[in-house]
């Protein structure tokens, strides 16, 4: 509200005009240091061509801002109204969603110390000193997250690759065990085929040290690679991606019955994310895209 009082005339009688009801227009008159009559005058003028255009390009911000689930900022709106042919710039997009308080469903996210820094060394970083992935099936990443059903916990193991941050394999369930990531890992290869050795990168958890883990991956000629101890950023996409699951889907919906969230993460990862949502690591294209691109 301080960046109004500082704003034109006509940003401010814009302010009183969507806030009258709520605060009156003596009291915000005074406040914003206008006059009544002044906000009466402006009010019986005809729009501006540039207030009716503004009306207009609101009206495709909602669109885009709705139709991918009210995750986008102003980065991502920007450009998928780019996408589609609008003609407009970030800051006029960014300024519009802040006047029409259209704001990004976002999360805090708190990092927690591992609590274990020395068990499991014999696996090293293995991707710290190699070059970045070129093409797809290269280098994959993997982790687990937690997910609330109810009253009760259940977990989400992911295969990311990453030269194009698409999720390749996942599998939900009730144990953090290593089931759950062997099920991501036999779908990523089911649906990758990868024809060529490859590293696959995780955190320092049993579930991924576990002998039968290791064994999964040598049979299948991949490189196991592990984060540093303490060093949770060695993984930083699938922890992104986390973030991202957390803040466009499960901040402020509840899931009553374990179908009902597995439906919609199945919807999230195998659509929206890979193939709608643009990510700006990838030039604003999404998973998909980028990947038919180099292709």
């Amino acid at each position: 509200m301080a960046t109004v009082s500082g704003g034109s005339p006509s940003e401010r009688f814009g302010f009183i005009e969507k806030h009258k009801e709520a605060l009156g227009v003596k009291y915000l008159c005074s406040w914003l240091d206008v006059s009544r009559s002044g906000f009466y005058a402006w009010r019986r003028r005809p729009r501006s061509m540039r207030a009716i255009n503004d009306a207009d390009l609101l009206l495709n911000i909602k669109q885009v801002f709705n139709n991918n689930h009210q995750t986008y900022g102003s980065p991502r709106v920007f450009h998928a109204l780019k996408r589609e042919g609008i003609t407009t710039s970030e800051k006029r997009v960014a300024r519009l969603m802040r006047e029409n308080g259209l704001r990004a469903r976002a999360l805090k996210t708190y990092s927690r110390p591992a609590k274990v820094k020395f068990f499991y060394k014999a696996i090293k970083n293995n991707r710290k000193n190699i070059s970045k992935p070129d093409a797809i099936n290269q280098q994959w990443s993997g982790d687990i997250t937690y997910l609330k059903v109810g009253s009760r916990w259940y977990y989400l193991a992911v295969v990311l690759d990453l030269f194009s941050r698409r999720i390749i394999g996942w599998a939900f369930g009730q144990n953090k065990s290593t089931a759950l990531t062997l099920k991501a890992l036999q779908l990523a290869i089911k649906k990758r085929k990868p024809t060529q050795p490859l590293l696959f990168h995780t955190d320092r958890g049993a579930e991924y040290r576990a002998h039968v883990v290791q064994q999964f991956l040598v049979k299948h000629n991949i490189t196991a690679s592990m984060n540093r101890p303490g060093c949770c950023t060695d993984n930083a996409e699938v922890e992104s991606f986390f973030h991202s699951l957390k803040a466009d889907l499960i901040r402020g919906n509840v899931f009553a019955t374990t179908d009902k969230l597995h439906s919609k993460l199945k919807g999230y990862m195998n659509y929206f994310y890979n193939r709608q949502r643009l990510h700006s690591s990838l030039g604003y294209k999404t998973p998909a895209e980028f990947e038919l691109a180099v292709n």
